[in-house]
């Protein structure tokens, strides 16, 4: 059985993240701090087993408050500020990633997008998509 393998780095190569297996969850979400965060419309994260990632290198933590409370502990890189991936203090278990951070345009598709109240009107998404406002 062959166990699928990525690797998320930030744009100097100096952190990385490497998981085993498929995302538990692929989602889009639309919440203003996450424009922010990003620099662009969405952000788009995959959700891991924390037994599923592993970290190398070494990371700055920003936590974020976010609208209903929940704490998300996001890792960068100190050296070029890409984020590599996050924590929620609230899904202990869980690692999510940038999708981009994997640089590779055929990572599974988002199947839920969240927060779709602060969705730009422009934006078009898959008829086939979860739509949560």
């Amino acid at each position: 059985m062959h166990t699928t393998s990525r690797t998320a780095a930030c744009s100097c190569g100096q952190l990385s993240a490497t998981v085993s297996g498929e995302p538990i969850r692929v989602s889009i979400c639309h919440c203003l701090a996450c424009q922010r965060r990003t620099g662009s419309v969405f952000g788009a994260q995959a959700r891991f087993a924390a037994a599923q990632v592993a970290v190398q290198g070494s990371s700055t933590e920003y936590l974020r408050v976010g609208d209903e409370g929940s704490h998300a502990r996001f890792r960068f890189c100190p050296h070029c500020g890409a984020t590599v991936y996050y924590t929620i203090d609230e899904m202990p278990g869980d690692v999510a990633i940038p999708v981009g951070a994997f640089a590779d345009p055929h990572f599974p598709p988002a199947s839920i997008s969240i927060y779709e109240t602060r969705m730009h009107a422009w934006l078009g998404l898959p008829a086939d998509i979860t739509h949560i406002d």
